[in-house]
């Protein structure tokens, strides 16, 4: 994948793009209905004039040289793929030229791609202008396939880009280990290009999850904000509780930023048309020099959507998160959508999905989320943050043993019991020979740390779900005590789901049932640790706790696409007038 362009060639691309809109083409009228791929290239002995045999011969001259900048090694061999399956023709162009339904939805998909947080600067759009132009009138078959070979390389970097995200995470401390199914890449392009409703599949290339949908959303709300001047910061200053007094422009500054996200309602007065007006107006909009009770829960509601201890109070760490820039903001959504084109595009008909950053599980049947759940990760996993990684839920455990990990119980457990003999059997533990070497496990029951039950999903990082008998630490808001397993606040309702079981039957089994019983599942469920650090909850935009700082290179990689300057508008205004003619 390639990294960011500088904005000059973006300046050169609308001056391009400027010259063509001539060329534009009028829309398709399409029958809404079910997904239909008949579509395949048009097959003539002449296109604009020239012979099909010299058309296909240039094809693969072209195809046969370097990429057009910046398309990447990667996207060319796609590009070349494609033209293989449909044996070397064109596959947009034909005796209209460049006058195609096809081409105008790929134009306007291109032009709307900020939307989805992509920049334009990624497609070979100075090119693609220069030889769209070249085919006007009287083409040759070299200029006829440069201009096919150009549109196939802006579908390819289009589709894969949605369909696999711009960047690779692994240059960017992301930790991820979910495969992004880069080897169906050729399938998927293939595939949407015979859809009959061309434009319909290249919408349908974006993830089709709701959670997607809502933050593109909020994108284009924080995109608006920032428009406007976005927010100021509040002045630094004491720690504020309610009743507390401080300096009526500070507290101003505090209500215009809460304001600013509608944490608060707008202040503004209207004009006032007479003196009775005015010192009504006056009186709505004058400052208390006290933190009241109105703040207070204004403060609350920040706190709880920004991953923050929830305490009314205005802090240092709630004043930090108030005081990051509104271009940060709406980056950060930005490199969430990004996290989001890196999942698999079927993700299961029945799943769970942990989000580290929210300390929430969902799980989902059918598309709809049928299951919510506090949960408890861990601020360290054997001295490493948290991975992002995926594995199948096999099977359940009943009262199980824990089985200390020799790095636990040579830091923790160990020590403990010299330092106060009668430490293993208070806690219900036991020293047994495993293989040769001495380990601690914990015996089932009440006091196990695992609680009642655990989920496997058998996965390289020795990470599953649990119960746990510290119940008092769902109550918190940043819940990361966990040596790296996922504890659960529902792990009886989360049996009752994966297993089928009534809750009777399985309040049984924790309670009264054989010790460490294992229960295969009816069928295997996707299980996906991810770390989205923006989502949207009941409607509401939350920011997650990031917790292993994976924000801060992802964010400043994608700042400059989440602010379009005005070298990307005008190239999105030619590309739009190009498509609609």
């Amino acid at each position: 994948m390639r990294r960011m362009s500088s904005n000059g060639r973006l300046t050169k691309l609308a001056v391009a793009l400027a010259v063509i809109a001539p060329l534009a083409c009028k829309k398709e009228n399409r029958a809404a209905g079910e997904v239909s791929r008949n579509w395949m290239p048009v097959q003539q002995q002449q296109y604009m004039g020239v012979n099909a045999a010299e058309v296909q011969a240039a094809i693969k001259s072209r195809l046969a040289g370097a990429p057009p900048q910046p398309v990447s090694a990667d996207e060319w061999k796609h590009v070349k793929s494609l033209y293989t399956r449909f044996n070397q023709t064109l596959l947009w162009l034909d005796d209209k030229g460049v006058h195609q339904p096809r081409v105008s939805a790929l134009l306007n998909a291109i032009a709307n791609a900020d939307s989805d947080a992509m920049r334009l600067d990624a497609f070979p759009l100075q090119d693609l202008a220069q030889s769209l132009r070249a085919v006007d009138k009287h083409p040759t078959a070299e200029q006829l396939a440069n201009a096919d070979v150009l549109l196939s390389s802006a579908y390819v970097t289009y589709g894969e880009n949605m369909l696999t995200g711009e960047l690779d995470p692994s240059k960017f401390n992301q930790s991820w280990h979910i495969s992004r199914r880069e080897e169906r890449i050729d399938s998927a392009l293939t595939l949407t290009l015979r859809t009959d409703d061309f434009s319909a599949g290249l919408g349908r290339m974006r993830p089709q999850d709701p959670m997607y949908d809502s933050l593109r959303a909020e994108y284009a709300k924080y995109r608006e904000l920032v428009s406007r001047g976005g927010w100021q910061p509040v002045p630094d200053g004491k720690a504020l509780k309610r009743g507390v007094a401080d300096s009526p422009a500070r507290l101003s500054a505090l209500r215009a930023r809460l304001a600013a996200e509608g944490y608060l309602a707008d202040s503004t007065p209207a004009a006032p048309v007479d003196s009775a007006n005015t010192k009504a107006a006056a009186t709505r909009t004058s400052t208390r020099p006290v933190y009241d009770h109105q703040l207070a829960a204004a403060v609350a509601q920040f706190q709880a959507r920004h991953g923050i201890v929830v305490d009314s109070m205005l802090g240092k760490e709630t004043l930090d998160a108030m005081n990051v820039t509104p271009t940060y903001r709406l980056a950060q959504i930005a490199a969430n959508l990004e996290r989001h084109r890196w999942m698999p595009r079927d993700l299961g008909t029945r799943y769970i999905l942990v989000n580290v950053p929210q300390f929430y599980l969902h799980a989902y049947d059918s598309g709809q989320k049928v299951l919510d759940m506090k949960v408890i990760v861990g601020q360290e996993y054997e001295e490493k943050a948290t991975p992002v990684f995926s594995d199948s839920m096999e099977f359940v455990v009943f009262r199980p043993y824990w089985n200390v990990t020799p790095t636990i119980a040579a830091k923790e457990i160990f020590p403990k019991e010299a330092a106060n003999p009668g430490y293993l059997a208070a806690n219900n533990m036991e020293v047994y020979n495993d293989h040769g070497r001495q380990a601690v496990r914990q015996l089932p029951g009440p006091k196990n740390s695992l609680g009642l039950v655990k989920f496997m999903f058998p996965n390289d990082f020795n990470i599953y779900l649990h119960d746990t008998p510290n119940d008092e630490l769902f109550k918190k808001d940043v819940r990361a005590f966990s040596h790296g397993c996922i504890r659960l606040e529902k792990p009886a309702e989360l049996a009752q789901w994966v297993l089928g079981w009534p809750a009777d039957r399985v309040q049984q089994a924790m309670q009264n049932g054989p010790n460490n019983k294992q229960v295969n599942l009816p069928h295997k469920i996707p299980v996906y640790i991810v770390y989205f650090t923006t989502f949207v909850e009941n409607g509401q935009l939350g920011f997650g706790n990031d917790l292993y700082e994976r924000d801060n290179k992802l964010v400043a990689e994608l700042s400059n696409v989440a602010v379009p300057n005005d070298q990307v508008r005008q190239a999105q205004q030619a590309l739009r007038d190009l498509a609609k003619g």
